[in-house]
């Protein structure tokens, strides 16, 4: 039988802990862990000399083991005379000078500033449960009157967080110094006279007068060192993290669900800053696994957390997959974080991470470390700043798995995903090339724009980085030979979403007689890529700054606008529709019909579509295909991304639903078109647009 509260109400009700001490007998109940889990902290606070009132005392131990070693001038009080009754007793002989009386903590009638000490080992937790924390409001009243100048309020609790918010908030009006210790975990025992949570000890210190700032402090462990906070709210925020931990760790011992990875962060213990992301991945039941091998660390290099393999559930489960572990803890590095070299990360990480082993795993098992090429890779913050609209973002340099360099934007609110990404290269390499190309006068190889850091690199304006950016430019193919080959056609492209440029630059670049339009909501990202990923607007090549919705709903509603190719690269701003790109009213029935009476009898709508919603992406299918005539599919291997080709037909000759060999023909011409446009171009188009259409399927 539990006889542990069934509600949060009962843990202040005077006849529950009646029932609770007669049921429980004279066995101690210890809350919270015992003497010899809380000793190292009260002996830190609490001196033998010291007059100390231990306040909701039950039949715990601990004022019996601190009097055994040398604490003589406890007073407990307690509400329940039964187990007052009980603890008197039980001590009458061995420890006559332990003082146990039935008092109301709320109101004990002892002199004001006549005890050093006052300790309380889940009273505040029980107490606070009672209207709304009025009880534990007087109490905590209570106890400040009795404590003298320099005395000490030390309180062992779980940290709830209407409980810590009430006890801290009250102390810090009071001008008091709070510190707070996270402990390690208490393990549960059989009779649940024990809690498998994290336990807190909340020690509040008297002054005279208040000083003229908050001393508001955490520690790590009973010895760590303290740092300091500058808030309440920055403190109850760092607790909060610790119980998640904590959490975390309980949910571990029992195994996880391996489509899932659970994941936390360790921030350095001086500055509360992050230092590590940690991913928990379990290997699926049908992974066969060698018997020795329980648990092993995978450091990510710096700069490669956002790439699929590490950045994304599926690529983590295929990496664990590989490894062949029963658990793989998968550890990135933050930004604007210094670390020495592997050795020296292995040193740091080691006492966390041994708290996440898989259950069964034995005492003395050997934990590998494992990493890519032994060494910590490299990541250059290269630029900074803050959109209205997304917030704060960093343009970094980056090495690639390659070894090529490259560029990135990443916004801080999701720092797992790659924003715009572009590959360096040498601006004497390009200058080189360039001349060696033709003799002819032509535009200069890379302008201020292009060159960014002044680390003597630019961007590669041929080389797309993307896959699916890849796709959208072979897409043209569904245009037919003639529109490509003939120079004097005008290609008219409307592109919404603007990322780092570098789609619409390479179609400005390398199909001559495409005039592209990008529709780009925030003008931060724009100024991103005028910076940083050398993008520039010209005749060809324009930027309206503005709702890609709005655009579109006006075009279609002025009339006289039409474009053979619309692009839609827009990501979600919201990770938990299952859809991460477009936005979900990117692909409703009225405005794809719009997108429909905006094409050209020969036009493609191309649609970047990433869900991981099997029914969400079905209905996004179905709504397409409603829409349009035909529509191709073509997935971006080892990603969740697809490129959807949605062609608007209707025109002469232009049957898109049997063009797979007219297809292949055109792929050619625009391969051509593409070769022969790098001749007067300061690079060379990276891209084999044959390959791209190989896997297009009509859905």
């Amino acid at each position: 039988m539990s006889l542990l509260p069934r509600t949060a109400e009962e843990f202040s009700s005077v006849d529950y802990w009646e029932r609770f001490f007669r049921k429980r007998g004279e066995k101690a109940f210890e809350w919270y862990g015992d003497y010899n889990s809380l000793c190292g902290v009260l002996h830190k606070y609490i001196k033998p000399r010291d007059k100390v009132l231990v306040v909701g005392c039950g039949n715990s131990e601990l004022s019996e083991q601190l009097y055994d070693v040398g604490y003589h001038h406890l007073t407990n009080i307690d509400i329940s005379e039964t187990v007052v009754s009980q603890m008197k007793q039980r001590n009458a002989q061995r420890r006559p000078d332990l003082i146990f009386e039935q008092v109301d903590a709320t109101q004990t009638g002892y002199e004001s500033s006549s005890y050093q000490a006052a300790l309380d080992k889940g009273t505040l937790d029980a107490m606070a449960s009672e209207e709304e924390g009025a009880l534990a409001g007087r109490m905590l009243t209570e106890v400040v009157r009795v404590l003298t100048v320099g005395g000490r309020y030390v309180c062992v609790t779980l940290a709830q967080e209407h409980v810590i918010k009430l006890a801290v908030e009250h102390f810090a009006e009071a001008g008091w110094a709070i510190r707070i210790h996270y402990l390690s975990q208490q393990s549960q025992d059989s009779d649940s006279s024990s809690f498998a949570l994290a336990v807190f000890v909340l020690i509040c210190t008297k002054f005279r007068q208040p000083p003229p700032f908050a001393v508001l402090e955490m520690c790590q462990g009973e010895d760590g060192a303290p740092y300091r906070l500058a808030s309440v709210s920055e403190l109850l925020s760092a607790i909060k993290e610790r119980q998640a931990y904590a959490l975390m760790l309980q949910k571990l011992r029992g195994g996880t669900d391996t489509l899932t990875t659970p994941s936390l962060t360790l921030c350095h213990a001086a500055t509360g800053r992050p230092r590590y992301t940690l991913a928990v991945q379990d290997s699926l039941p049908s992974t066969k696994v060698p018997r020795a091998n329980h648990f092993a660390i995978f450091i990510v290099p710096q700069g490669r957390e956002s790439d699929w393999l590490y950045g994304s559930a599926e690529g983590r489960a295929q990496l664990a997959s590989s490894a062949k572990f029963r658990r793989l803890i998968i550890v990135s590095m933050h930004r604007d974080q210094e670390y020495e070299d592997i050795q020296a990360v292995q040193s740091e990480l080691s006492p966390m991470v041994m708290e996440l082993a898989p259950p069964g795993m034995p005492d003395n098992q050997q934990v590998p470390f494992l990493s890519v090429g032994g060494d910590l890779g490299w990541r250059e913050v290269v630029g900074r700043g803050v959109s209205e609209i997304t917030g704060e973002y960093s343009v970094e340099n980056v090495r690639g798995e390659d070894g090529h360099l490259y560029r990135r934007l990443v916004f801080m609110n999701n720092t797992q995903l790659v924003q715009s990404e572009s590959r360096l290269q040498s601006t004497t390499t390009s200058s080189s090339a360039h001349k060696k190309k033709s003799k002819k006068k032509s535009k200069p190889p890379a302008t201020d724009a292009a060159v960014s850091a002044g680390k003597g690199h630019t961007v590669d304006r041929g080389f797309l980085c993307c896959t699916h950016h890849e796709v959208m430019v072979a897409g043209l193919a569904v245009l037919g030979t003639e529109a490509i080959k003939n120079k004097d056609v005008l290609v008219s492209v409307l592109v919404v979403g603007l990322g780092g440029g570098g789609l619409p630059q390479f179609l400005r670049d390398f199909v001559p007689g495409v005039r592209v339009e990008v529709v780009e909501l925030d003008p931060a990202v724009l100024e991103v890529a005028q910076t940083w990923f050398g993008f520039q607007t010209d005749d060809r090549l324009k930027v309206i700054l503005g709702d890609g919705l709005e655009h579109i709903s006006t075009l279609a509603s002025q009339g006289g606008h039409s474009y053979d190719v619309i692009m839609f690269d827009v990501d979600s701003k919201d990770p938990t529709l299952g859809m991460s790109c477009p936005p979900p009213a990117f692909v409703e029935t009225p405005l794809l019909e719009k997108v429909f009476k905006l094409l050209t009898p020969r036009g493609v709508f191309m649609l970047n579509l990433v869900c991981r919603d099997p029914s969400l992406r079905q209905s996004v299918m179905e709504r397409v295909q409603a829409v349009f005539p035909c529509v191709f599919s073509r997935p971006v291997e080892g990603e969740v991304n697809e490129v959807l080709l949605c062609c608007r037909g209707g025109g002469e000759g232009h049957k898109p639903s049997v063009v797979p060999q007219e297809l292949q023909q055109a792929a050619k011409s625009l391969q051509a078109v593409l070769r022969n446009s790098s001749q007067n171009a300061p690079c060379t188009p990276q891209i084999d647009i044959s390959a791209m259409l190989k896997n297009l399927r009509v859905t």
